[in-house]
């Protein structure tokens, strides 16, 4: 008996480490988002995005800053892996198929924007062939080019990790809906928060300004409410069991 109550008891501190760790992920990672889009918008604006030659002439005066905003976005971006793990851990006891299949969904749309968040590696070698001695006419204005196909390769990057995140929210909101721990005002917010995603990829550019209130929702929005709630959980008190009828 004594050996059963410390293995539960064991299992139990676990179980809350892996809750508190995975909200704490999402707190900070809200955080960071924050603070990347705040300094991408305030210190680089749209001039690494914008159309024509503009980018990839300032491109070498802003490079630092840029890789500076992308590392932001990529920490931010890691912290929502423990904070996807600590939501499907809270959920798969009440609804194990959609807490399963809606944190795949949502792993898959956080892997695609992971890799293609450091664009910095692509576009330095273009920017060296516009900027090099003896460059022509010709080449730089092939270089630009290949500048904007290579812009145009993330977007869609961008569009597709944003699609299946929306779909895997959509997924956890109906699992934590079904969930006494997070009930369905949590799990409508969550719901909420992907199908506006949804529906701003379907009237918006990704790159448009105007769909950059569906990014924070999804990006600060989700993960702070989420990990403040996975955070509480970590620190509820367990009920008691009650003893077994003699």
């Amino acid at each position: 008996m004594a050996a059963e109550t410390m293995e539960r008891t064991n299992r139990t501190e676990s179980e809350r480490s892996v809750l508190r760790w995975g909200g704490l992920a999402g707190l900070i990672g809200g955080i960071i988002f924050v603070i990347s889009i705040g300094y991408q918008v305030g210190v680089l604006g749209t001039q690494t995005t914008a159309p024509g030659d503009g980018p990839v002439i300032r491109f070498p005066s802003v490079q630092t800053q840029i890789i500076v905003g992308q590392t932001l976005f990529l920490a931010a971006t890691v912290l929502l892996v423990p904070l996807l793990l600590g939501l499907y851990r809270a959920l798969r006891g009440s609804s194990l198929a959609a807490g399963f299949f809606g944190t795949g969904l949502s792993f898959l749309g956080v892997a695609v924007l992971a890799v293609e968040s450091e664009p910095n590696v692509a576009m330095a070698s273009i920017s060296a062939q516009y900027h090099a001695a003896g460059a022509t006419a010709a080449q730089q204005a092939t270089a630009v080019q290949l500048w904007q196909a290579t812009q145009g390769m993330f977007n869609e990057y961008d569009t597709c990790a944003f699609a299946f995140l929306s779909v895997g929210l959509i997924v956890l909101g109906t699992a934590m809906m079904r969930s006494p721990a997070f009930g369905r005002a949590v799990g409508g917010v969550s719901s909420a928060i992907g199908v506006a995603g949804l529906v701003g990829l379907a009237l918006f550019a990704v790159t448009s300004a105007s769909f950059s209130i569906f990014g924070l929702l999804t990006f600060v929005v989700f993960p702070v409410l989420l990990g403040w709630k996975l955070y509480q959980l970590s620190t509820a008190k367990e009920t008691p069991t009650p003893p077994a009828p003699a």
